[in-house]
């Protein structure tokens, strides 16, 4: 049975900690009071000389001794200040001392004529105050102290960023990690869909937590981290976020970035303080997202190691796996960067296991979908599983972005609900940007535009290896005037010398119709270009496709893994190898470029009829496509305030770029 106190104890930062405030409350009272104090104490023994006998002041009175004097008068009795013409020697209890400035207090409860008339006539010059009594004068004089203090006091906590917190002035060195309360709203595996050996790699860290001795009576050991890997938006920490909310143990969640600040030393404590937490709460879990801000590869960079960092990723090493053990306490950390993370923090004992959360297949983008779409009320002819396989290379952000966007539309519309048409447009908004009708095209750029965009669609559906067309338009969207757009059949993982091939042919579609219809090239093909000029270069110097060459990689990449850039491409190959490379590529691009020509040459009337089709409607689809390439009539254009037509399939962009190349890290640039 759960002890009670550490179930509250658990229960986060929600419920106010009556305990604590009054702990702060006592102490900045007693610092207060202590100073007040103090104050009243120096106040007191603020007094000028020392303290003689009422005889002895007798005598320096008759005597004509005293230069001037102060009488403060208080409520009970009189206090005389006085100071001598000239020092004098007197005798005090047997003690000789040398007197300058002397008091005492009068025994007088009035001061009459009599004595006024002695001070005339024996003191040079005398004034009579009123002295303030009570706590008043003490406090006013503190005032200034106090004011300095609580200014010093702000300025402290902005600039540790706890300004408005409970954490006193010497709190740098604690820890920012937050615990999940019991009360937040949870998300659990049912929330995330796309991601299932990720999902069951945690599911099995949620039982150790649970039942370890399951898994320890056959000598098993409960793993240290887990360690989530991927590209931005896959989901890592939702996933983190999951097993919060499946565990059923404290969870304590912190940003590499909160470890470290400007204070040195201030990351190493923030690590201890925050294991010691979790030693406290074990059985719990720490999840750490982004910990390539305090966990890079060290001694790397231009100008040497970051000292500060480094000491807070040596104290995370060994608070990870030292001489003393955290059992109970679990790591899990993100990052979409696990290349320039230190060899040693990646190391069994420490992550023991590392979970790639990669994007998902087209069934995991339905799941995705249906997660996002559970409660945005849907049209009867939305088709999840459509959207999902026109949607490869999408993470679940993008895929929630595009079902956001299909509801925003369908809302700026007072639909009562979202119709696959909002989803289709959200799509081409979220692949191509948004439409610019409003930029004004001469007639002759337009028409350019049209014929360049048909290139690329005619040369794609006559060559057996390409990706079906999808959809072509001529409205400008995003920095593009035109954009053709492709339908994948099936998820592509390699990509073989013909498909590639095939690629750069229609890439360069484009420019061969402007070629051949206007005898002229433009601008418009630069983009064309340069992708075909990439796959090109990577078929020579890195995938062996080049018979001339061979199967050779030609290039080694030094990158800085500190700044986890390329910096330069170091040549390990000759001059001769240089020339024979650059007509490798000419020759596999003016080859593409040959073959678009051929295939346009051969089609020229079926292009002239599409590009004057585009140039009317403006928007083709696949289907529309296909009927004018069989010489068939369109139905009627359906009229509508957002985009022209009514489009019904799935969208891959183009004209910019080309995401199936950018998808796979074989031939990502």
């Amino acid at each position: 049975m759960e002890d009670p106190k550490k179930e509250n104890k658990n229960k986060g930062g929600d419920d106010f900690n009556w305990n604590r405030v009054f702990k702060i409350v006592l102490g900045w009272s007693a610092i207060l009071v202590g100073f007040f104090l103090i104050m009243i104490y120096t106040k007191s023994t603020d007094t000028e000389g020392m303290e003689i006998p009422f005889d002895q002041y007798q005598k320096f009175l008759t005597e004509k001794k005293i230069d001037y004097a102060v009488v403060k008068k208080s409520d009970n009795n009189y206090e005389f200040h006085g100071k001598l013409k000239a020092a004098e020697t007197i005798n005090i209890n047997g003690k000789t001392l040398n007197v300058d400035k002397f008091y005492l207090y009068l025994p007088y409860t009035n001061i009459d004529d009599n004595i006024i008339k002695s001070w005339n006539e024996n003191i040079r010059t005398y004034n009579v105050e009123k002295q303030e009594v009570g706590w008043m004068g003490p406090l006013l004089g503190a005032l200034p102290w106090i004011l300095i203090i609580i200014v010093w006091i702000i300025f402290m906590r902005r600039m540790q960023g706890g300004a408005g917190g409970t954490k006193g002035i010497f709190s740098f060195g604690k820890s920012k990690a937050k615990m999940l309360s019991a009360n937040a709203t949870k998300v659990t595996f049912q929330d995330v869909a796309g991601a299932d050996e990720a999902k069951t790699e945690l599911t099995e860290i949620i039982e150790f937590l649970k039942s370890p001795a399951k898994f320890q009576r056959l000598g098993g050991k409960i793993p240290r981290g887990v360690l989530l890997l991927g590209p931005p938006g896959t989901g890592k920490t939702l996933l983190a976020r999951a097993v919060a909310g499946e565990a059923g143990v404290p969870f304590f969640s912190i940003s590499g970035a909160d470890f470290v600040e400007m204070f040195v030393g201030v990351g190493a404590s923030r690590v201890r303080d925050l294991f010691d937490q979790g030693k406290k709460n074990a059985p719990c879990i720490i999840f750490i997202d982004e910990i390539d801000a305090v966990g890079r590869h060290r001694g790397a960079g231009l100008g040497g190691g970051h000292d500060e960092r480094e000491q807070t990723l040596n104290q995370l090493l060994i608070e990870m796996d030292g001489f003393e053990q955290n059992s109970g306490v679990i790591i899990i950390a993100a990052t979409n960067r696990p290349d320039i993370l230190d060899p040693a923090l990646l190391r069994p004992g420490r992550f023991d296991r590392q979970v790639v959360v990669d994007r998902p297949d087209v069934k995991g983008r339905e799941g995705i979908l249906k997660v996002h779409t559970r409660k945005i009320p849907l049209a009867p002819d939305v088709k999840i599983e459509v959207i999902a396989k026109g949607t490869p290379g999408f993470s679940g952000a993008d895929l929630a972005n595009l079902v956001n966007e299909a509801a925003l539309l369908a809302a700026r519309k007072n639909s009562d609900s979202v119709a696959m048409r909002d989803l289709e447009d959200a799509k081409d908004k979220v692949l191509m940007g948004t439409e610019r009708r409003s930029l004004i095209i001469s007639e002759k750029e337009k028409k350019t535009t049209s014929y360049h965009e048909i290139g690329h669609v005619l040369v794609a559906r006559m060559i057996p290896e390409a990706d079906p067309v999808h959809k072509v338009t001529i409205i400008p969207r995003g920095r593009a005037l035109g954009v053709t757009t492709y339908l994948p059949m099936d998820e592509k993982h390699t990509y073989s010398k013909e498909y590639l091939e095939a690629m750069i042919a229609y890439a360069m579609g484009g420019r061969a119709a402007e070629k051949i219809v206007f005898n002229e090239y433009t601008t418009g093909a630069s983009n064309d270009i340069e992708r075909a000029s990439s796959i090109a270069r990577k078929m020579v110097c890195e995938f062996g496709m080049s018979e001339k060459l061979g199967p050779i990689t030609y290039g080694n990449k030094q990158e800085e893994v500190f700044l986890g850039k390329e910096l330069h491409e170091h040549k390990n190959y000759s001059e001769t190898t240089q020339i024979l490379i650059d007509d490798e590529i000419k020759k596999i691009v003016e080859a593409g470029m040959s073959r678009a020509e051929k295939i346009l040459r051969d089609n020229i009337d079926v292009m002239r009829r599409l590009a004057e089709v585009l140039l009317e409607r403006e928007i083709l689809d696949a289907e529309e496509i296909d009927l004018v390439m069989h010489g068939k009539e369109l139905p009627p254009v359906e009229k509508s305030n957002g985009n022209n037509g009514a489009h019904k399939e799935e969208v891959k962009e183009e004209n910019k770029q080309e995401p199936k190349v950018q998808d796979n890290p074989a031939l990502a640039n």
